[in-house]
């Protein structure tokens, strides 16, 4: 194929008309290619030549599919996490959770955590990796999602910390299965709405069971809020993800569930997580 550096020029002319970051994505799938890491890449590229697998996965980027997709692994809270179409790629806008639980907790750690709908468990387990001295319980209704889950648990050492349960919140008395007094609750349900228009990248590699919640896309906030109730500790506190134009009616459902709301906003001023407690 030439050159690497050349064959990285003509990708990201390629791919500008299907990602809003072509050389990165170029960079990322010519590293995977070459098996190194993209810093590596970057500083060899005048020596290195493209391999003919580079023109495969460009291919593949070319139809949409997701570069975590192509590499098998995304990166989130520093940590790498395996993932497949079986689960939700972690957003860098999640990542807020994450910051919340450290400045929450920054004086007395929780030592019960439990994320809802833990998908490749990202949020579980960059929680834990941040407080070594918590447990955690990642609960997910699709035993797919929960082998990555498990995976992503055993590469980052945290196997031991991290149980995982096969578990449908739309069941009656799903809350029994998880127990109670958790100080920390995360959850990113689903909160697209069901005829909302999706980017393909989305739309046609991620589980829309993750992803869709009715016409309104409040469908799983309306089951796991008033559900809180059974599993917070008195003085624990529950993270919930939202869309950027749900904060009014997620906070109407939980402040008639009886909890104080506090709403942040994302890196990029959108409304993304509201805070609850008693």
């Amino acid at each position: 194929m030439g050159d690497a550096a050349s064959a990285l020029r003509e990708a990201a002319l390629i791919l500008a008309e299907v990602s809003d970051s072509p050389r990165l994505d170029a960079e990322l799938l010519m590293a995977h290619a070459l098996q190194m890491e993209r810093s590596e890449l970057l500083l060899k590229l005048p020596e290195l030549k493209a391999l003919a697998e580079f023109s495969t996965l460009i291919e593949r980027r070319q139809q949409s599919e997701p570069i975590a997709h192509i590499i098998g692994k995304k990166e989130f809270w520093g940590l790498d996490f395996q993932v497949t179409p079986d689960v939700l790629i972690p957003r860098p806008d999640s990542e807020l959770l994450i910051e919340e639980a450290v400045r929450i907790f920054a004086s007395a750690h929780p030592y019960r955590i439990v994320d809802l709908g833990t998908g490749s468990g990202a949020l579980l387990l960059a929680t834990l990796h941040e407080f070594p001295e918590a447990k955690g319980l990642g609960m997910d209704a699709s035993a797919a999602a929960l082998q990555i889950a498990h995976n992503n648990a055993d590469a980052l050492g945290l196997a031991d910390r991290a149980k995982f349960l096969l578990l449908d919140w739309t069941l009656r008395d799903w809350t029994g299965s998880l127990g109670s007094g958790f100080d920390l609750i995360l959850a990113n349900p689903p909160y697209v709405a069901t005829r909302a228009r999706l980017s393909a990248d989305v739309a046609n590699f991620e589980p829309h069971q993750a992803l869709f919640a009715g016409e309104q896309g409040l469908d799983d906030y309306r089951i796991i809020i008033p559900a809180l109730e059974k599993l917070l500790s008195p003085t624990g506190t529950a993270l919930l993800e939202i869309g950027f134009d749900q904060a009014n009616p997620v906070s109407e459902i939980a402040i008639k569930s009886g909890y104080h709301v506090e709403l942040k906003q994302d890196l990029g001023s959108n409304d993304r997580l509201l805070v609850l407690r008693r």
